[in-house]
Formats: structure tokens, C-alpha cells, sequence
């Protein structure tokens, strides 16, 4: 029986934390036993905010090397790089002659980005969810793991795939359904400033590439309260942050030291990030140490992104001939 496909992308705009870990890649590894799986790294994506990068390709090596370090095997799972498979761009075009100005311009994400750069406001941005759509159904995926911020934009190539199928009266296009992970398998990691969730953007995230000593002074910074007045008390957010985070990387006796301190009012906040900061360490370390010997080894990344690349383009040409042949684009000669 042919697997279901998976597609999902990341930017090369940052390094992966510890929220991405725990959040999605923990799940990939999982998923590329099951599942038909294909993992870019979207670098033509990262031009609608970064138009002039100044260092693209350390960016996707160092998204490469993390994948790779994480556990997400290339004999399992299709990793590649996002323009190492041109026929990517040419559906996005195709796409583009049936996607609608009003509708592009309603999209969330093009009206939050359009807010944050007002002097960048350009085409890329407003059709960026036509380059999504073309990111999912060059391979005719089923499912895309997707967050609450790109749910509309996975909406939109829904519709498009839709669209497309009904204009030229095929079904080329499965329509693909959002993959969302419940339960034990997702676990929300906080982030260090207090409130809502780990994230670069916000700047309150672990990185799995953080040395010692960047770690601990990020957590040492961490946001608590005054400490406790009432034994027993309920754990104001912040607080009860760094427990989740403690629950996360420490072994059940430190979680219940500190809890019992917490409830009997002779909690050290900064006893309990020292200790944090060390179990998070211990815990990247290994990971942190296999993204060191993969970004040294220029031979197996080479290697790596060929064989991804080879295997994406033979998927997306497939799919780019029968859209081409469904359009009307035959060769005369």
C-alpha cells in the first residue's frame, strides 16, 4: 500500500530551538517511518523578508546540519533544498494565473508582514501563499503539519488545488489536509520571558545550537515573580513556565525538590534556573555536538542535499508534466 505524503518547510532564517523540537521535529522523525515524507529547507520563502540575506547559504547549511542531527534520516525522508528543485517555481507561476488579487490580499499573514516592513511591501509577500500551495502540491501531498499561523495559507492551497482541478476538469491535485499533532506527541515548550510560547521571532527561545554559556545566561534572565507568601499557592505564569521547562529536560526528583519548595515558601529562583540551566544543557548537548560534526563534514551535506534534490525534482516533474499537458503546453517540435 502506497504511504500518505507529508510536506513541511522551514525557513533558513534562524536555528532551531527547543520549541521546534518538542514541537514538530521530534514528530518528523516519527512520521518518516510512516509516511511519505519531504522536508525543505524554504529558502526562496526567506526573500519575502530578507531580500537581500547576508549570509543564505550558512542559513540552510545550518538548518541541514540541525535536520540531520535531530534524527531525520535522508534514506527515509526526501530532505532538500527549496530552489535546488526549479520545477517548484514554475508551478508557483501556473498557480499565480488562477489566484486573485482580493484574495491574496486578505490573507493574514500578507497583512501582518505588509504592517512589520511597510517599506518592503512586495509581489513576493502578497503571493506567498501561492508559493506554499506550489510547495505542497508539487509532490500531491495529503497532510502538512501546520501551526495556528499558517492554517489560512494552508486554506489557500486547498483552494487552489480545488480551483485548479475544477478549471481543468481533472483531479490532479489531492486536496491536502492539515496534520496536527495531539496529545503526548506535541508538547508546548514556553518560552523565557514569561508568557505564551518558545519562538525566534520573539526572542525567547533555546536554541539547539546554543553553547554553555550562552544558555545559562538566557535563563538566569529568565522572568519570575517576587517568590511565594502563601504555602501552596497557584504558580503565576512565568513561574509555572520555568516548571514546564524543568519538567521538559530534569529528571521527576529535581521537578518535585523544587515544587516542594515552591509550596512551603523557600524557593531560590536562582538555585532553580542553575539547575535548569544545566539540565538544559545536558540535554542539547548531544544534539549540539552532532550539528558541530555534520556542519564540518561539507562532503556528507553535499551529498545530502544531491540525493533530496534528486529525488524532489523526479516527484515534482512528474507532477509539473501532467499540470503542463492539463494547461495545454505541448511540444511542437
Amino acid at each position: 500500500m502506497k504511504k500518505p505524503t507529508v510536506v513541511s518547510g522551514i525557513r533558513p532564517t534562524g536555528y532551531l530551538h527547543l520549541g521546534n523540537y518538542f514541537g514538530a521535529v521530534r514528530n518528523f522523525i516519527r512520521m518518516q517511518n510512516d509516511y511519505n515524507c519531504y522536508f525543505f529547507i524554504a529558502d526562496i520563502h526567506s526573500l519575502t523578508t530578507h531580500p537581500t540575506p547576508e549570509n543564505l547559504q550558512a542559513g540552510v547549511k545550518q538548518v541541514l546540519a540541525e535536520y540531520l542531527a535531530c534524527g531525520i534520516d535522508p534514506e527515509k525522508a526526501t530532505i532538500f533544498i527549496q530552489s535546488d528543485v526549479p520545477e517548484i517555481t514554475e508551478l508557483y507561476t501556473f498557480m499565480n494565473m488562477n489566484a486573485y488579487l482580493g484574495e491574496l490580499e486578505r490573507t493574514t499573514s500578507f497583512k501582518d508582514k505588509a504592517r512589520q516592513q511597510p517599506d518592503n511591501v512586495n509581489a513576493g509577500l502578497l503571493t506567498y501563499p501561492v508559493l506554499m500551495a506550489a510547495d505542497i502540491l508539487i509532490h500531491k501531498a495529503h497532510f502538512v503539519p501546520v501551526g495556528k499561523d499558517q492554517e489560512q495559507n494552508l486554506e489557500m492551497a486547498r483552494k487552489f488545488a480545488k480551483r485548479f482541478n475544477r478549471i481543468y476538469n481533472s483531479e490532479v491535485f489531492p486536496t491536502p489536509k492539515p496534520f496536527t499533532f495531539d496529545g503526548a506527541d506535541m508538547i508546548k515548550v514556553p518560552g523565557l520571558d514569561g508568557s505564551g510560547k518558545m519562538g525566534k521571532s520573539e526572542g525567547n527561545a533555546i536554541n539547539l545550537y546554543e553553547d554553555p554559556k550562552a544558555i545559562r545566561k538566557k535563563v538566569m534572565r529568565a522572568v519570575t515573580d517576587a517568590g511565594p507568601t502563601e504555602p501552596n499557592s497557584t504558580k503565576p505564569e512565568p513561574v509555572e513556565n520555568l516548571f514546564t521547562l524543568l519538567k521538559i529536560v530534569s529528571t521527576p526528583d529535581v521537578v518535585s525538590h523544587f515544587d516542594a519548595q515552591y509550596n512551603d515558601c523557600s524557593i531560590r529562583y536562582g538555585d532553580l534556573k542553575k539547575q535548569l540551566a544545566e539540565d538544559i544543557i545536558s540535554y542539547t548537548e548531544p544534539i549540539r555536538t552532532r550539528i558541530i560534526d555534520i556542519l564540518h563534514d561539507d562532503e556528507y551535506l553535499a551529498k545530502v542535499a544531491r540525493m533530496g534534490a534528486e529525488k524532489a525534482r523526479e516527484s515534482a516533474a512528474k507532477t509539473l508534466n501532467e499540470v503542463k499537458g492539463l494547461i495545454g503546453f505541448k511540444r511542437l517540435f
